[in-house]
């Protein structure tokens, strides 16, 4: 958690200091990638330090009903949703660039952008806030070392529809973008490309679009660290049983460690 934790900090500033330094980088989209690099870095700065502190102290918990831990729960779900829903925006974008070429200024203009970036955080504050309202909880969970939202029979219906709407859902759309890029990057490799200047035309390799293949597969199996916290989360809810205090601990730590990861994917697939 502390390694993660620092990664996360170190790798989210650095990627925010080189696009706001470098104007060339700058683009109507540009709001959708400081998204998630702000939700990762302050992921990085609030709940993986305090799940870190809890572990190396063996704390024994925080009142469920109390303010931190009901705050603290909001904030992790909250940064957790945004960055997750930043990002497969993020993968609308790139996938906008490289499949409709000619029209993608038209598409995805500033207004646009911004109204995307508005609705995404409306939709992630309000999924946050259900817990307070009474449609779900949180609790400080021992196993996990953080106040996160109640996986129990109880809370099932605000558990489902946080993982279809919240995880799920941007999850596989992300993916399926991804392989479609990969499909339509080895049947230009096979037409063959060529690129002009303004002296030449030019043979593009087709090794050169199957590793950009490499990395968008690469960048979808990244998010298979996922996978293991949202079995755990389902399993507890439905079964009402509580997972082994390892499993637990690790498929958290696994889903907050992509904090670290996003800002490297991000420099590779741009």
């Amino acid at each position: 958690m502390v390694v993660s934790s620092l990664a996360s900090v170190c790798g989210n500033l650095l990627l925010l200091l080189v696009l706001l330094l470098n104007k060339e980088l700058r683009s109507d989209t540009l709001g959708l990638i400081l998204s998630f690099s702000l939700s990762d870095l302050a992921l990085g700065l609030s709940t993986i330090p305090f799940g870190a502190h809890n572990s190396l102290s063996q704390h024994s918990g925080y009142p469920s009903t109390g303010a931190f831990c009901q705050g603290s729960g909001f904030i992790f779900l909250l940064l957790q949703t945004s960055s997750i829903h930043s990002l497969t925006w993020v993968t609308v974008d790139k996938f906008t660039e490289i499949c409709f070429a000619l029209s993608y200024r038209s598409i995805w203009t500033a207004g646009r952008s911004r109204a995307v970036l508005v609705l995404v955080w409306l939709f992630c504050l309000v999924n946050a806030a259900l817990p307070l309202l009474g449609f779900g909880s949180y609790v400080y969970s021992e196993s996990r070392f953080l106040c996160c939202p109640s996986f129990t029979p109880e809370n099932r219906y605000f558990v489902v529809l946080w993982m279809l709407l919240g995880i799920v859902a941007p999850i596989l759309t992300m993916c399926s973008l991804y392989g479609y890029i990969v499909y339509v990057a080895r049947k230009q490799a096979r037409r063959g490309t060529f690129m002009c200047n303004e002296l030449h035309c030019f043979y593009v390799p087709a090794n050169n679009y199957l590793r950009s293949s490499i990395v968008m597969i690469t960048t979808s199996c990244l998010l298979v660290c996922w996978l293991p916290y949202i079995s755990v989360c389902l399993y507890e809810t439905f079964t009402g049983q509580q997972s082994p205090a390892v499993t637990s601990a690790l498929s958290a730590w696994l889903v907050l460690t992509s904090a670290a990861l996003n800002p490297w994917i991000t420099c590779m697939t741009q």
